[in-house]
């Protein structure tokens, strides 16, 4: 009796504790092909002239990829990792292991979406089936008491109805060993990898260990969210996982600040169930581009805004801004400087170390007054209030 063999593909979910897909191939095969694709669609220029993936996040990525294939090497098995197009690469490797299927988790925004249309029509040419996977949730759309075509619009009214009447899965155990085909092929890492953060800081055990430092802290508030947020664009930590962790670490001190963390998790989930409902929806501006200086200046720090000037700078040295530092560089750019503010998310997207498609361009809509939860929307008259405030301070 021939050996089933399942290849999974690793994109945005880099862990293998509650991880579905690696757990469900791990439990129907024989031997499991860890797969990881550099795609150059990610690394290359876009319409505002910016990387879709800059220098900081890319090495942030391939540390963390390497992160998991030592932990897959450690299980016993590898992780292949090359550099080119899924849907050229994964049929070839489909036919030379005579792998029976694909698994991966399934995607939202337009570009991943459409990635996996060619893997999916590439794989059918070969008689092999891409199974999708649902996994990067907090809750499973599955679970929720509407259907994604009448999830609310407004934020507030998500939040308290899933919070009624839906529930968070329990988390799927961390997996104990990794079965490789005898003969699979070791591959050589694309990339030479660059020292933007210390080798600690990549990978799930520096997620628990930052979730353990979270727990610890008696001011946690929403801010926090971004010392967490860029495992969770990665996938290095599951939300059900963060969410299950902090909750049963909840005391009177630390109260308020997981609630907003955990409504954090829960606008993460909004904005990637709105593009579901509205399919790109926070892709699109009717504003084209200026034909100032303003942008170049802003993405620099040469504005003539002290306090944006040091969060824009901060930005471009480490990859991270906070929640609130976010906004006011947003807002700065949009009602101060009159500029589109999709260029301005085209340059969080290649510089924050934590971009995900919806969480970014979702948060991005709503601070120029066009996303989908109107009471989160942001106003000139919002930015007119902290203004004065901004101005005044020094980052």
């Amino acid at each position: 009796m021939s050996k089933k063999v399942i290849l999974v593909w690793f994109r945005n979910d880099l862990r293998t504790q509650d991880n579905e897909v690696l757990q469900n191939a791990i439990q129907k095969a024989d031997f499991i092909i860890p797969v990881y694709i550099f795609d150059p669609r990610y690394y290359q220029e876009n319409k505002f002239g910016f990387q879709n993936t800059g220098e900081s996040r890319a090495d942030y990525i391939a540390q963390t990829v390497l992160s998991l294939k030592e932990k897959l090497q450690s299980l016993g098995g590898d992780l292949l990792t090359f550099q080119g197009y899924p849907e050229d690469i994964i049929p070839q490797l489909v036919q030379k292991y005579d792998a029976d299927e694909v698994y991966h988790h399934r995607e939202v925004a337009q570009r991943e979406t459409d990635i996996s249309e060619l893997v999916e029509e590439s794989l059918w040419k070969v008689k092999r089936n891409l199974r999708h996977f649902i996994g990067h949730t907090l809750y499973h759309k599955e679970d929720l008491a509407f259907p994604i075509r009448d999830i609310p619009n407004d934020f507030n009214t998500f939040r308290k109805k899933v919070v009624k009447e839906s529930f968070v899965r329990e988390c799927i155990a961390d997996i104990e060993k990794v079965s490789i085909p005898p003969h699979l092929e070791k591959t050589n890492f694309p990339f030479e990898l660059g020292t933007t953060e210390p080798v600690n800081q990549f990978g799930e055990s520096a997620a628990f260990d930052a979730l353990t430092r979270l727990i610890k802290d008696t001011e946690v508030n929403m801010e926090s969210y971004t010392d967490l947020s860029p495992y969770l664009a990665l996938g290095v930590l599951s939300p059900a996982f963060t969410f299950h962790f902090l909750s049963k670490n909840i005391n009177s001190k630390n109260k308020k600040g997981m609630n907003a963390f955990i409504e954090s998790l829960m606008m993460r989930d909004y904005f990637r169930f709105m593009l579901k409902k509205h399919p790109n929806c926070y892709f699109k501006s009717e504003q084209g581009p200026s034909e100032n200086n303003n942008l170049s200046l802003w993405t620099k720090g040469l504005t003539d805004n002290e306090t944006v000037n040091n969060l824009m700078l901060k930005l471009n040295e480490t990859g991270r801004l906070t929640r609130k530092e976010r906004e006011i560089t947003a807002m700065y750019l949009i009602y101060e400087l009159n500029e589109n503010w999709l260029a301005g998310a085209a340059w969080f997207e290649q510089q924050l170390i934590d971009y995900a498609p919806a969480t970014i361009y979702g948060f991005w809509a709503h601070m120029a007054n066009q996303g989908t939860s109107l009471k989160n929307n942001k106003t000139k008259e919002d930015w007119e209030k902290i203004k004065s405030d901004v101005s005044k301070q020094v980052i």
